[in-house]
């Protein structure tokens, strides 16, 4: 006979033991902590937005100030009289127009530059991308290193080189330097890799075509993307760049941008009216980059995510 002990718990009446309130770690609801974070990215999003935009506010909003206002009135707030047109007005006659023809030079530089670049980038991007040989990636490697190698380093041996086949002053000592994007290659190489198939290479081959004609008129609409993109940033880098221009060029009528804003912003001391010229100078060189990014983001925004998901 078994006896069996009543205060005992049998092993359904354990299974049944519910544990008690006090012992329960609580766990919280996904859809919280999905919220919580959901904020803290927006709330970051909204600085770092704040953060690069209100330079771009405050140079727009200064544009519309005279002299006095520049240091009279708060800078992210209009003057009670704006004079906007006349600051504009102002700007493109002062010195015969002078401002024109740097805003010229710098779409010279910039368009010129960045397109050559571009398609030497891409070519050179394909090649290592599609055509196996011997130092490939040691080729690439050195390239690649040219990323991080600052402009400040070559910029005296450019000079140097320049100047011994006599470009130094013209056009050519800032255009030349400005054709060559060690990231446009990385960035081409790893968007011929991932849109380029071999497939589509070897049926071309197989039907009589040849390699530049495969590149020109397949592969090239394949990185369509990343050649705008590689473009894109070689434009904003030529337009933006103010040392290579300083160190070659010594004739105003060749400055970009860049260069002719520094000069009239070394005039200040002497005529305070140059204050709101530089200003307002900064304002339309912001806004025609603006423009640029503007109208060409669509490839860009594709190229980067197509580089993220692919790689």
């Amino acid at each position: 006979m078994v006896t069996v002990d009543a205060g005992a718990p049998t092993g359904a009446t354990r299974a049944l033991t519910v544990p008690s309130a006090s012992g329960r770690r609580r766990r919280p609801a996904p859809h919280a902590a999905g919220t919580v974070s959901s904020v803290a990215i927006n709330v970051a999003l909204l600085v770092a937005a704040v953060y690069f935009l209100l330079p771009l506010v405050w140079v727009l909003i200064a544009a519309t100030k005279s002299p006095a206002d520049l240091f009279g009135t708060f800078g992210l707030w209009s003057s009670d009289t704006p004079r906007a047109w006349e600051n504009l007005v102002a700007l493109f006659t002062q010195d015969g127009g002078s401002f024109t023809r740097w805003v010229l030079n710098s779409v010279l530089y910039s368009g010129v530059g960045a397109f050559v670049a571009m398609v030497i980038s891409a070519a050179c991007g394909y090649a290592i991308a599609k055509f196996p040989f011997r130092g490939r990636e040691l080729l690439f490697s050195v390239i690649l290193g040219g990323v991080l190698v600052p402009a400040t380093v070559i910029a005296l041996p450019l000079y140097f080189l320049l100047n011994t086949v006599g470009l130094t002053g013209t056009y050519w000592a800032v255009l030349l330097p400005s054709m060559v994007s060690p990231f446009g290659v990385y960035l081409a190489r790893i968007h011929a890799n991932a849109s380029v198939p071999d497939e589509v290479i070897e049926a071309a081959r197989l039907d009589g075509a040849g390699d530049l004609r495969i590149f020109a008129s397949m592969a090239s609409r394949m990185m369509m993307p990343a050649l705008v993109t590689i473009f894109l940033f070689q434009f904003v880098t030529i337009w933006n760049n103010y040392l290579l221009p300083l160190v070659m060029l010594n004739d105003t009528s060749t400055f970009p941008v860049t260069l002719g804003l520094t000069l009239w912003n070394g005039q200040t001391q002497r005529d305070p009216m140059f204050y709101s010229l530089v200003v307002t100078g900064s304002a339309v060189s912001a806004l025609l980059l603006v423009a640029l990014m503007t109208g060409l983001q669509r490839f860009w925004r594709a190229d980067l995510t197509a580089g993220a998901t692919k790689g």
